[in-house]
């Protein structure tokens, strides 16, 4: 892979130099800072945390000729204030799972540390282009997750082409991974583990961590915008040695009406394990290689002046565990709301609200996430890795971009997860998963955007 990506940079260098007759170079520089405040409580037995940190990117985008673009960036991080993270609940025996992801979970012994998080040259013409190096990425199920002081990032290639505006391919090719709340670069099948493992399925903990093996991960995408139909998107996600997910969509806007206009999407997907799941041994699978699945979700929404509604639903189904690490992203159905999950599972329903206003031009943006999410039983390790009992999820939010400065952004998330039914649960089934009240206040400047 290393070779592959050296070779096609000198070639696009050498390319890039030979097309140009004047050379020019333009220097802007990338600067990030971010502040993260966040919060775990609940109203009895449970230890709460806290923890307020702070990233700091340095770098620049060198843009030599038009078509080459360099880009470097060295991220800083630290621990400015929090509770001890390190110490369990004295009640579950359980481990911090929120704020300790805002810094190094690899060392989380760790409050000042740094990552050279960008690292990357660029050669783009009007139809097509390719990047190799360190960057960041947003597909389907590999994506930013930009949930902390920094985003998941990658390290390989991208290439796109776009013979017209209503049509585009992407490819990358992915070796290795900076998973977010992490120091270091890792491999693959590396990566895989960082965050919680949950349970085999045979209830026993999962022991896939350092031993899951996959050099490789493999995207392609596709999308075309019809004229009748909407716009028709399709990925490709192919794991070396564990899975492959196949992924599609059609998303319209339908004719805006006199008072607003109405948006719609559909998507489906089919996953199905393939080599030995990452480890031959079935103790350190990650994926059981007879595993088959398969999704449908669809939305519904209305938007009028400042105003944006929707309602969605996602239907999970199939044989074994649909499997996409955390590490990598957030979900892609549209039933995902911020600060949770559902992946590990056989099977799941979930039925999903978003409202969200615009307040005039103060630049302020309120917004309501409500979701029901059906869960197969937590006793059933096979299809409930996670031993997560169903539940109702509340995201009250803020976000807001002063006018006038645009180079800062504020984000406040309140979230609140209850179980749904009556069932006891025990604390390791409430700690970490319900009966929580979560908040995330978030500052970025970026005074060169």
């Amino acid at each position: 892979m290393k070779k592959i990506l050296l070779g096609l940079f000198l070639v696009l260098s050498f390319q890039a130099i030979a097309q140009q007759s004047e050379r020019q170079l333009k220097v802007v520089p990338d600067v990030h800072f971010r502040m993260f405040w966040m919060s775990t409580s609940y109203p009895k037995d449970f230890k709460n945390d806290f923890a307020l940190g702070s990233s700091l990117n340095l770098g620049a985008n060198l843009a030599f000729a038009d078509h080459i673009n360099f880009h470097v960036g060295y991220r800083f991080y630290g621990n400015l204030w929090s509770s001890d993270l390190t110490s369990p609940d004295p009640l579950s025996g359980l481990g911090n799972r929120y704020e300790v992801g805002l810094f190094d979970l690899l060392h989380p012994e760790d409050k000042f540390f740094g990552k050279l998080e960008t690292l990357s040259i660029s050669y783009t013409q009007e139809k097509w282009g390719a990047k190799v190096g360190r960057m960041g990425i947003n597909t389907d199920w590999v994506n930013a997750q930009d949930g902390r002081l920094a985003p998941t990032a990658i390290e390989g290639l991208h290439a796109w082409y776009a013979p017209s505006p209503k049509w585009e391919f992407g490819l990358w090719a992915i070796s290795k991974m900076g998973v977010r709340g992490t120091s270091e670069w890792l491999g693959v099948g590396e990566s895989i583990g960082v965050f919680p493992v949950g349970r085999a399925i045979n209830g026993e903990p999962s022991q896939y961590a350092g031993n899951t093996n996959s050099d490789w991960i493999g995207i392609l995408e596709f999308s075309h915008q019809t004229e009748k139909f909407g716009k028709i998107s399709v990925s490709e996600t192919l794991v070396q040695n564990i899975s492959n997910t196949l992924w599609a969509s059609l998303e319209k806007n339908w004719p805006e009406q006199p008072h607003g206009k109405w948006f719609s999407g559909i998507q489906f997907g089919f996953q199905n394990g393939i080599g030995d799941g990452g480890n031959i041994n079935p103790i350190f699978q990650y994926k059981d290689p007879e595993d088959t699945n398969w999704v449908v979700s669809a939305k519904a929404g209305y938007a009028v002046k400042n105003w944006s509604m929707s309602l969605s639903y996602s239907h999970l189904d199939g044989k074994g565990r649909w499997l996409s690490p955390r590490e990598w992203g957030k979900d892609a159905w549209y039933t995902f709301i911020p600060r949770e999950r559902n992946e590990g599972f056989g099977g799941m329903d979930a039925l999903v609200a978003y409202v969200d206003y615009q307040i005039g031009d103060t630049g302020l943006k309120p917004y309501l996430h409500f979701g029901l999410h059906w869960l197969p039983d937590y006793t059933d390790p096979q299809a409930n890795k996670y031993g997560f009992p169903s539940y109702r999820q509340v995201n009250l939010g803020l976000k807001y971009v002063p006018q006038s400065y645009k180079a800062i952004d504020f984000h406040l998330i309140i979230m609140n997860k209850e179980a749904m039914g009556n069932r006891d649960l025990s604390p390791k089934l409430r700690y970490n998963k319900v009966e929580m009240i979560h908040v995330n206040g978030m500052l970025n400047w970026r005074p060169f955007k």
